[in-house]
């Protein structure tokens, strides 16, 4: 996990608190960035054709980080600075929320979207959104 796991220590309490309400699940945003998804995000450094979203995000993450390749309303980060992180991208993205249209915006178009990597109790991933 991204952050910390707490332990929690069940108690054997009396059936009344069995009925109690869980506790509330957090989440936090641990890192936040604007990118424009240019036609240079979408062909890999061996200038092949990417063909999901998940690796067009990951390869405007290279391009920013790795290449200096930069578009002119991308926005840094720290998160994917390194190689490691960008090779989690795909995995945080099947954990996260990204509507089927917006995939399609981004494997046929140049949107600018907001990244947001999340750090949650059910796990982390990653949030896409259109800015």
């Amino acid at each position: 996990m991204l952050r910390s796991t707490m332990a929690w220590l069940a108690l054997g309490l009396t059936t009344t608190v069995v009925l109690a309400p869980a506790p509330a699940l957090s989440a936090d945003v641990i890192e936040s960035y604007v990118a424009r998804l240019s036609e240079d995000d979408h062909y890999n450094s061996n200038g092949q054709r990417l063909t999901s979203a998940a690796a067009i995000i990951r390869q405007d993450r290279a391009n920013y980080h790795r290449f200096g390749n930069r578009d002119g309303e991308d926005e840094g980060d720290a998160f994917f600075n390194s190689q490691e992180n960008r090779a989690l991208m795909e995995r945080l993205l099947e954990r996260g929320r990204m509507p089927a249209s917006l995939r399609n915006q981004i494997v046929n178009g140049t949107p600018l979207i907001r990244v947001e990597v999340i750090a949650s109790d059910n796990g982390d991933y990653v949030a896409v959104s259109l800015e």
